[in-house]
């Protein structure tokens, strides 16, 4: 990494600070990978530069909420008019013939486009691993594009013959993945601010993992100290699984199980109710939203103005290349 860096004369510096600051003419200086001002008539002295006339320089996205192993499966015909339920069975066994390979390249690729697209760091959400993949291969994959990477270790267990949704080949034992989450934590997480590589503990959902396996990885992640993450409040379908399974709302059925805080953040959340807003307000916690996945599976569109009101933390997210 440089040690210092000054990019010079931008057109315009879009500083997104809290006065939304818009610098013409600005500079931007950056020291050991930190920006440490922002202005005009910035001082070069001991730094590499770079020119930006005509250019817009910004902040570098960040995508919240990924599953890169879909990169390799977009405009499946099959799939293309299905709501969220029916387009996952039609590409489950698509995805359960993948192996290592696979889930290298399609990091590679996603990634690539995530950083030719202005996303300097990006969640992905790798939670089946078929044919002997690990998490270790798109950390490996990650690490080639150079992107900041927050992997987290998803998890699937409960299958049809048991009432969940995937096919039972896609999933695994609860035992197992908690074994196998505190050996990825041990091995690539990095608590230290600027960190390269995270991990976070991402049991798929409430209707393909059991009541024990989301209370259980609660528990390990506070344990390690990592983030939590997981899909919830999807869709209608979301809805009525959990009030028919659990008795509750999705949110509620969350923080039941110790999935609320500012730790935590959810994936889609476009059918939460007033009081689910409200308690992920009051316990900060996040909210990845995927305005596109949403309206492509026809899931609606998520109350992101009323969230936002009431202090929930709310992030983009591209979601899967497939959807």
């Amino acid at each position: 990494m440089r040690s210092r860096l000054l990019i010079r004369g931008a057109e315009v510096v879009v500083t997104m600070d809290g006065a939304r600051r818009e610098i013409a003419g600005g500079d931007i200086l950056i020291d050991g990978g930190v920006i440490s001002a922002v202005g005009t008539g910035l001082s070069a002295e001991g730094a590499e530069v770079v020119e930006a006339r005509g250019c817009v320089v910004t902040p570098g996205f960040v995508n919240t909420h990924h599953h890169l192993f879909q990169t390799l499966t977009r405009a499946v015909p099959a799939a293309q008019d299905a709501a969220l339920f029916g387009w996952l069975r039609t590409l489950y066994p698509i995805w359960g013939r993948m192996g290592p390979q696979d889930i290298r390249l399609s990091t590679r690729i996603g990634l690539a486009e995530l950083a030719l697209s202005g996303c300097t760091c990006s969640s992905d959400h790798l939670y089946l691993f078929p044919n002997g993949a690990r998490l270790d291969d798109s950390i490996e994959a990650a690490t080639e594009i150079g992107i900041r990477f927050t992997a987290t270790r998803g998890a699937m267990s409960i299958g049809e013959s048991k009432g969940g949704l995937p096919p039972d080949a896609l999933v695994e034992d609860e035992a197992a993945i908690l074994k196998d989450s505190e050996r990825v934590v041990a091995a690539f997480h990095d608590p230290n601010p600027g960190a390269m590589v995270q991990v976070g503990l991402a049991p798929c959902s409430p209707f393909s993992v059991s009541r024990e396996l989301m209370r259980d990885a609660a528990i390990l992640a506070r344990e390690k100290g990592v983030r939590l993450h997981t899909h919830l409040a999807e869709n209608d379908e979301d809805i009525a699984y959990s009030l028919e399974n659990f008795g509750m709302l999705p949110g509620d059925y969350a923080e039941s199980l110790g999935w609320t805080g500012e730790d935590v953040w959810h994936a889609h959340c476009v059918k939460l109710s007033e009081g689910e807003i409200d308690l992920f307000g009051r316990t900060g916690t996040g909210v990845a939203h995927c305005p596109c996945s949403n309206a492509r599976l026809a899931s609606g569109i998520a109350p992101v103005r009323r969230m936002r009101d009431a202090g929930v933390p709310v992030g983009l997210g591209v979601d899967g290349s497939a959807s």
